[in-house]
């Protein structure tokens, strides 16, 4: 161990002057000060080029490893073992450092500490945490609980990931409370005879009321408080979004936990953090006071855009966002085939026998076909399918015998080797393959011919497993070349790794948007197979993932934003809270956002009823009323990129939002909720929105008028892969048409940032208080800009039955810093046991213990 190893360790424990102080008898001044220069400099490096982190001001301590641990070395040389790439290492190590690094210093006595690290489902949260436990074990925290969601299934995997990664390669510094087969109990020791000065104490917990008061119970004695008063405790959350708040049972247990703890880091992880950012932080709960994370997408990871697409958000121009939808990996369910996969809501689940419909055959052939496909590739890795139809035990058996009878048949028929039975394999496997072709990821598709001789010998091996918590034949990976079936419901929802998962047949009903991604088993990582997957789903599921996909990547974008903007987590809170996107997106009970606001916010309208005459009609005279009352009463500009009328009163913008008809799938343009909006800051302390501005934009196409107002009509195409009935256009503005009213050029405005043209709106001493109403009178017909970029949008022409009337509205003022309250309903969670609960609340449910 060199000399700076010595300083550094010492300096990371109790503080640069404490290492100059106690080494100052072993080197001379100048090397010490050497030294500190050295300490600086790495500290830098640990916070440098990170992952986006909003932190409250945390302290400046950690310098990243160094050659005296134990711990993260073992760790890595683990990773390297397992042939991971350097830069993968490389991302896992600087990012668990910059999370360390946010901890509070070691050397203080007391401290409360809480922070919120967000990735993606099935990305590799649970290697993160688990460098960053071996990063502060190597700091001297000696106890440290991880709580592992609310099932067995996961409970027990993130056990063998901690003993594989953690307690196996340092077997005499680790004490483990719990195993693979069991879960805590409370030991014959007490915690002060169990704690070490040399030993870390390791426990993963399910997150279960009767585990966690076992725990509780052995912490809380005299001698076990006296222990605690000195021990620097870890508490991981992992999946910190369920159970951990807003529930009636699970979170005081939690909070008591940590309040037995005077020197605890409490760090959750999960990748929907929409329950955790909705706690009120100035309550004692699990609000990330102290920093929010975002760890980077990994690259080849499948996440919800890649298989969804999304929408182009606040402050991405249409260009910016590249093609809309992800890869043609989703087959389409029919709703009216639902009632033949699972009974209603009423209908008992004793005695129901499903349908094999035509989708599940082809789904579970196409799983044999893929399988095949990957050994033929060389690949001998698990593989998995997934049917999730229902949370109700019943129903999962009922799928045994005709899963089982289809493979039978399967295994006859390529036995028997008949022409016209192999020419069916060979159809669905060349038609299906051709939808997202290998090239695209540097494979080399295969032929049939290719994986036929490996077809039979898949169908073969699968095991059927019907996985649910009252199940002993559950999902194991410990033999090798796993092929499985495996129909569940809750168990396999949330946590669960499903390895090498090629096909997903998912139609269970789901309201909550976060119960939704965290069902998403299929995201993660693909890596040889990544042409492969299939998800057969409704029609309503895929809306609502692509909407999913869209509110995600939005309040990820925003956590960036905010970190650049310098901002708190408190401060972050009010942000969020109050986004209008996410008022219909967190149903979770308490967990809901209790107010929205539309301050700084942009909002267009991107979908059109374009062959509904009469709903054009309607929006078209409300448009033409507005510009004609405005024109009257207000002052009118040629502004060049529009025609601008100023001093608009508020009663005609009230009055044209009121008759404006906005499309469903628009819940973020809530005219209702807008104008409730406008009346509360007419009557605040600061009033505001009683005067706006009016612009009618000069488009590209051919001459037009609007309410007598000579303008051009706008082209807007429509993207080809639009639901029947609705024209999405995508994007109907530019970002510099925030700028419309404001004293700078459209280029000057394109030059600029959204937060920067929202910050020179609230600059202007009259703008300030004023709100944009922007309209565009768009051409029925509206052919398609040719383009030569090989990932241009595929669009079609607009075909609309009439002019089409597209709505923009600009609020001032600071997204966070006024609010209205916003209707909700609360559904209490505090009773909920069993998976067999009414899947309306789409709630995952405690497990017995």
């Amino acid at each position: 161990m060199n000399s700076y190893t010595v300083f550094a360790d010492w300096a990371r424990r109790f503080g640069v002057d404490a290492a100059v102080q106690s080494l100052s008898d072993a080197f001379a001044p100048e090397k010490l000060e050497a030294f500190r220069t050295q300490f600086e400099l790495d500290k830098a490096k640990v916070q440098a080029g990170g992952p986006p982190i909003i932190t409250a001001g945390s302290d400046d301590w950690y310098s990243g490893p160094n050659a005296a641990d134990r711990y993260w070395p073992a760790l890595k040389n683990r990773f390297e073992a397992d042939g991971w790439p350097d830069e993968r290492v490389g991302s896992v190590d600087h990012s668990s450092s910059t999370v360390v690094a946010h901890t509070p210093r070691p050397e203080r006595t007391k401290w409360d500490s809480k922070g919120l690290v967000v990735g993606y489902v099935q990305s590799g949260k649970t290697t993160n945490f688990t460098a960053v436990i071996a990063k502060l074990a190597d700091v001297q925290y000696r106890l440290v609980i991880v709580l592992s969601g609310i099932h067995n299934g996961l409970r027990r995997q993130t056990q063998v990931r901690l003993d594989q990664y953690l307690k196996d390669l340092n077997p005499d510094r680790w004490v483990t409370l719990t195993e693979e087969s069991r879960d805590f109990v409370k030991p014959a020791h007490e915690f002060a005879a169990v704690l070490s000065s040399e030993k870390t104490v390791l426990a993963v917990v399910k997150k279960n009321a009767a585990v966690l008061g076992k725990l509780i119970k052995w912490l809380d004695t005299a001698n076990g408080r006296k222990a605690l008063e000195t021990a620097a405790v870890l508490v991981v959350d992992d999946e910190a979004d369920q159970a951990s708040v807003a529930t009636g049972r699970i979170n005081p247990l939690v909070r008591k936990l940590l309040g037995l703890m005077p020197r605890c880091t409490y760090v959750g992880y999960t990748a929907t953090p929409f329950a955790n950012v909705f706690v009120d932080p100035t309550q004692d709960d699990l609000y990330p006071k102290s920093f929010i994370l975002n760890l980077p997408r990994p690259d080849g990871y499948f996440g919800p855009e890649t298989i969804f697409g999304r929408d182009a958000v606040e402050g991405e121009d249409d260009d910016e966002l590249g093609p809309p939808d992800g890869y043609d990996m989703v087959r389409t369910v029919e709703e009216a085939d639902v009632p033949l996969l699972r009974p209603g809501g009423k209908e008992p689940a004793d005695g129901f026998a499903p349908t094999m419909i035509d989708p599940l055959v082809t789904a579970v052939h196409w799983f044999w076909l893929a399988t095949a496909a990957r050994r033929a590739r060389g690949d001998d890795g698990h593989s998995t399918m997934l049917i999730h139809t229902s949370v109700k035990i019943a129903v999962h058996e009922s799928y045994r015998a005709p899963l089982q009878t289809l493979q039978r048949r399967a295994s006859e028929e390529l036995t028997s080797g008949r022409p016209e039975v192999l020419d069916r394999w060979r159809r669905v496997w060349e038609e299906e393959s051709a939808k997202v072709p290998a090239e695209e990821f540097d494979q080399k598709q295969n032929t049939f011919d290719d994986l036929l001789p490996h077809l039979g010998g898949v169908v073969d091996a699968t095991r059927i497993v019907l996985d649910n918590y009252r199940s002993q034949d559950r999902l194991d990976y410990s033999a090798p070349s796993v092929v499985a079936i495996a129909v569940g419901g809750n168990t396999l929802s949330r946590g669960l790794t499903l390895e090498g998962l090629v096909v997903s047949f998912f139609v269970r009903g789901a309201t909550a948007y976060d119960t939704l991604l965290q069902m998403g088993r299929w995201f993660g990582y693909r890596t040889g197979f990544e042409d492969l997957p299939r998800i057969w789903m409704t029609p309503s599921l895929n809306k609502a993932f692509r909407h999913l996909a869209t509110v995600e990547h939005e309040m990820r974008d925003d956590i960036d934003r905010y970190q650049r903007e310098n901002l708190t987590p408190t401060q972050v809170a009010v942000r969020i809270r109050t986004h209008p996107s996410l008022r219909i997106t967190a149903k979770m009970g308490a967990a809901q956002p209790a107010y929205i606001s539309y301050a700084g916010r942009r909002l267009q309208t991107r979908y059109f009823e374009h062959a509904d005459a009469e709903w054009l009609h309607a929006n078209r005279e409300a448009a033409e009323s507005l510009v004609q009352e405005a024109t009257l009463r207000g002052v009118v500009e040629d502004v060049g990129a529009a025609r601008l009328i100023r001093d608009v009163p508020v009663s005609l913008i009230k009055q044209f939002l009121s008759r404006y008809r906005v499309h469903e799938e628009s819940p973020d343009l809530d005219t209702t909720l807008m104008i409730k909006y406008i009346d509360q800051q007419l009557t605040s302390e600061q009033p505001s929105l009683a005067v706006w501005s009016v612009a009618v934009v000069v488009g590209e196409g051919d001459p037009a008028t609007l309410g007598g107002m000579d303008v051009n009509y706008s082209i807007r195409s429509r993207l080809i892969n639009g639901q029947p009935g609705r024209a999405d256009i995508k994007t109907l503005m530019s970002k510099q048409d925030r700028a419309l009213d404001l004293a700078v050029t459209p280029a000057e405005a394109k030059a600029k940032s959204e937060s920067e043209l929202v910050a020179l709106r609230n600059a202007d001493p009259v703008c300030r208080d004023r709100g944009l109403l922007v309209l565009y009178l768009i051409d029925p017909i509206s052919e398609p800009v040719r383009t030569q970029r090989p990932d241009a949008v595929k669009r079609t022409a607009l075909a609309a039955v009439s002019p089409v009337v597209g709505m923009g509205v600009i609020f001032p003022g600071d997204a966070g810093t006024k609010k209205i309250q916003a209707t909700h309903v609360a559904v209490d969670l505090t009773d909920v046991e069993s998976e067999n609960v009414d899947e309306a609340l789409d709630t995952d449910t405690e497990e017995p213990a």
